[in-house]
């Protein structure tokens, strides 16, 4: 397996588990206090069901190389979305209260690249062109 292959993979997979581990932090502290607190930010509530289940699922989904793409955009999506509602007020580092974006870029700049980037053999993504190709 190549370099990039392999760092590609440990990146897709390292995100996913983060991702998916900020959704079931989202639920462990129950999603009727994530609703109110992006209430309190100035979103609807129901946003936080939304990006709770994308974080689930679409985590899942980049740790086994499912639709990779499509899920790293829509993350991308979801990230800016964050810092320009929800964290740009509070500066990059964070203004003592709350986190700063920070950890949303580095987030962005792998989901972009894996939004560009070719599958990797360790993906059902890659088992998927394939199976296309044959």
């Amino acid at each position: 397996m190549k370099r990039i292959t392999t760092v590609s993979t440990i990146m897709r997979v390292v995100l996913g588990i983060l991702f998916l581990a900020h959704g079931v932090d989202k639920l462990q502290m129950g999603l009727g206090n994530v609703a109110a607190w992006f209430g309190s930010m100035g979103l609807p509530g129901f946003v936080a069901y939304g990006v709770a289940v994308l974080e689930l699922v679409g985590g899942i989904m980049l740790i086994v190389g499912l639709f990779t793409r499509y899920v790293s955009a829509i993350f991308t999506i979801m990230l800016l979305g964050a810092i320009v509602t929800m964290k740009l007020s509070a500066g990059l580092l964070g203004n003592g209260q709350m986190a700063g974006y920070e950890l949303d870029l580095t987030f962005m700049l792998v989901t972009i690249y894996l939004s560009a980037a070719e599958p990797t053999s360790l993906s059902i993504d890659q088992a998927i062109l394939k199976k296309r190709k044959v």
